[in-house]
């Protein structure tokens, strides 16, 4: 999925990992739009057909169908004209190797996918989950450090990959946001909702106030920090 993975299991003893790393392998043989040989590459130039491939590409392009209706049009599967679920792919990749896990029997773990993260438990009976935000423009900085049990952070942002994120209805990269950080219990949405967020660009903020069961913290343009009531409870 063209990104780092990092696990850190407590009490890590008798948890197979394999079945983990064997999913995210799958969902990168599938999903990466880097490999020519995967089904959502040949699916998008038409060498296949939804029936060819795997359920898992009906169920990830029902998801962003739905999310795409939530988000006005904000998040697309085919932000840029080609297939491209990549915005929901990586959370949905990362909730899934956290299920994996706990049905290998780990109950307190982390995962951080490319600075996306699944925290579940504690690490400590009085402590939670220490989640670092990048900031945005200097890389040496965190935006903000969260405390999180139980939840998912994802963000959302042009960092090193430059322009990466555009208005589907436009096709040109949005303006007025620097970041996008969503706190909420599933990382595919909250991903997704990241995303929306930044490419909504001045607008992302009140957007974000909408949503059930989610938080955000945005960082504007000119290095304003805007949130939703409810996230200051996650900050460390």
């Amino acid at each position: 999925m063209g990104m780092p993975i990092g696990f850190d299991v407590v009490d890590a003893d008798g948890v197979d990992v394999e079945p983990v790393f064997a999913w995210l392998r799958e969902v990168d043989a599938t999903f990466s739009t880097y490999r020519a040989d995967s089904e959502i590459s040949r699916l998008g130039r038409g060498e296949l057909t939804l029936a060819d491939c795997r359920p898992e590409v009906d169920e990830v392009l029902t998801r962003c169908l739905a999310l795409e209706r939530a988000t006005r049009g904000y998040f697309s599967a085919r932000p840029a004209g080609g297939l491209d679920p990549s915005g929901l792919v990586k959370g949905w990749a990362i909730d899934g190797a956290a299920a994996r896990l706990a049905a290998a029997g780990a109950e307190r773990f982390c995962i951080n996918g490319g600075g996306d993260v699944v925290a579940r438990g504690r690490p400590g009976p009085d402590r939670r989950w220490r989640v670092g935000v990048r900031h945005p423009v200097e890389p040496d900085r965190l935006a903000a450090v969260l405390a999180v049990e139980d939840l998912a952070v994802a963000t959302s942002g042009e960092y090193e990959r430059g322009a990466h994120i555009v208005d589907p209805h436009t096709g040109a990269p949005p303006s007025g946001l620097l970041s996008v950080t969503i706190v909420g219990p599933d990382l595919a949405t909250a991903d997704a909702y990241a995303t929306a967020a930044f490419a909504m660009g001045a607008d992302g903020p009140a957007w974000t106030a909408t949503l059930a069961g989610y938080d955000a913290m945005c960082v504007t343009s000119d290095h304003r920090v805007v949130s939703t009531p409810g996230f200051a409870r996650h900050r460390a």
